[in-house]
C-alpha cells in the first residue's frame, strides 16, 4: 500500500525578499551610523592633538636676516624710502568669526611696524575665485593694500585675518601653494571653549538687527559700559542640536589645520592670549619682530560664568553634562 506523502507548502519567495530587504536596510544603517561617529571622534582627536602642538618659533637669538622667506616688497603706490632695503614678513590670521581675532589684530596693529589689514576677503567679489584670491593677495604683499593699518615705509610684518568660510577651504590646496611659494606665514586663532564662541555668535547676530548701543551694531566695543549693554542680552541655544554643533566646530577647525600643515606655522588659543600675555612674545618672534607691549582697547562683553549669559541654561548644562563637552560649563579666565 503506497504511503501517503504530504509536502511542506513552500515559503513566500516575496516574504523572503522582504526579509533579506530589512536586513540589508537594519545593517547599512548601523554601518552609517558608526562611520559618523569615527569621523567625528577623529576629527575631535585631531583638534585636541593640535591643541598641544606648539609650532616651530624662530630662536630669539636668530638674526633676522636668518628667518626665511625675507622680502622686499615694491609698492606701485608710494615709496619706500629709506626703507626700501629692510625686510618684511608675510602672514595671515586664519580664524573663525568670534574666536577673538579682531581683539588679536589690534594687538597686531599696535605694534609700530605690523600692518595687519583686517577681514579683506569678507567682500565676496574679491573671493569668487582663485585668480581674485590670488590678485588681492598680491596687492596685500605688495604692500599697495592701503588701510587705516598700513604703516607704509616702516612696515616689517604685513598681513590680514581670513576667516575660514571666506574661501579659504575651498581653494585651500592653491593656498597652501601660494603660502608656500610666498613665504607666507599662517597664524591660526581658535577658541577652546566652543560653547562661549556659540554664545558670542548667537549674541551678535541678534544685535545686528537690535542694535542694542543706541540704534548701533557693534561687533567690538571700547568701553565697560557698551559691554555691559550687549550682555544683558541672554540667547537661547538649541540644547537638540547643541552636540552635533560642536562637534561640525571641531571638524572644520581640525580640516583647516591639516590642510595647512605644511605651511609655516603657529597655533595660538584665545584663552592663551588672555591667560598669558608672553604668547604675544612669542607671536612677534614668530614674525621676526622686535619685541614691544602690545594693547588694545577692547573690552571683553560676556565676562564671568557662562550661566550668566545663557537663557536656558539649565537644558544646556544637562545636554553637555557627562559629555566630552562637559568641560565647556565650567572653564573660564579672567577678562
Amino acid at each position: 500500500m503506497d504511503s501517503l506523502i504530504i509536502k511542506p507548502p513552500k515559503k513566500s519567495p516575496v516574504l523572503l525578499r522582504m526579509a533579506v530587504l530589512m536586513f540589508a536596510t537594519v545593517c547599512s544603517v548601523y554601518i552609517c551610523s558608526v562611520c559618523l561617529k569615527q569621523i567625528s571622534t577623529q576629527a575631535r582627536s585631531l583638534f585636541q592633538n593640535m591643541q598641544g602642538i606648539e609650532s616651530p618659533i624662530p630662536n630669539k637669538f636668530i638674526m633676522l636676516e636668518e628667518i626665511p622667506h625675507l622680502h622686499y616688497p615694491k609698492p606701485t603706490t608710494f615709496s619706500r624710502a629709506e626703507c626700501a632695503h629692510n625686510p618684511v614678513q608675510f602672514f595671515a590670521v586664519l580664524s573663525i568669526q568670534r574666536s577673538g581675532s579682531g581683539w588679536f589684530e589690534t594687538l597686531l596693529n599696535s605694534h609700530n611696524n605690523v600692518s595687519s589689514n583686517g577681514e579683506i576677503f569678507s567682500m565676496k567679489d574679491r573671493r569668487k575665485n582663485i585668480s581674485t584670491i590670488v590678485q588681492t593677495l598680491d596687492k596685500v604683499y605688495n604692500l599697495d593694500w592701503l588701510s587705516s593699518a598700513s604703516k607704509n615705509q616702516c612696515t616689517a610684518a604685513v598681513g590680514f585675518k581670513w576667516m575660514l568660510n571666506q574661501g579659504l577651504m575651498e581653494h585651500h590646496k592653491e593656498i597652501v601653494e601660494y603660502f608656500k611659494h610666498k613665504g607666507v606665514s599662517a597664524i591660526f586663532l581658535f577658541r577652546r571653549n566652543l560653547l562661549r564662541r556659540m554664545v558670542s555668535m548667537l549674541a551678535n547676530s541678534y544685535d545686528r538687527n537690535a542694535k542694542l548701543l543706541n540704534g548701533t551694531h557693534k561687533s567690538h566695543v571700547h568701553t565697560p559700559e557698551e559691554a555691559d549693554t550687549l550682555s544683558k542680552y541672554k540667547p537661547s541655544i538649541n540644547s537638540t542640536l547643541l552636540i552635533s554643533d560642536l562637534k561640525q566646530m571641531e571638524v572644520i577647525a581640525a580640516k583647516a589645520l591639516n590642510y595647512f600643515n605644511s605651511t609655516r606655522n603657529m597655533i595660538l588659543y584665545y584663552e592663551d592670549l588672555v591667560g598669558n600675555r608672553t604668547k604675544l612674545n612669542d607671536v612677534q618672534e614668530f614674525l621676526g619682530l622686535p619685541v614691544m607691549r602690545l594693547t588694545s582697547r577692547q573690552v571683553k562683553i560676556h565676562r564671568g560664568g557662562l550661566s550668566d549669559h545663557v537663557k536656558n541654561w539649565d537644558d544646556v548644562n544637562k545636554t553637555l553634562t557627562g559629555t566630552v563637552y562637559e568641560s565647556f560649563l565650567h572653564a573660564d579666565y579672567q577678562s
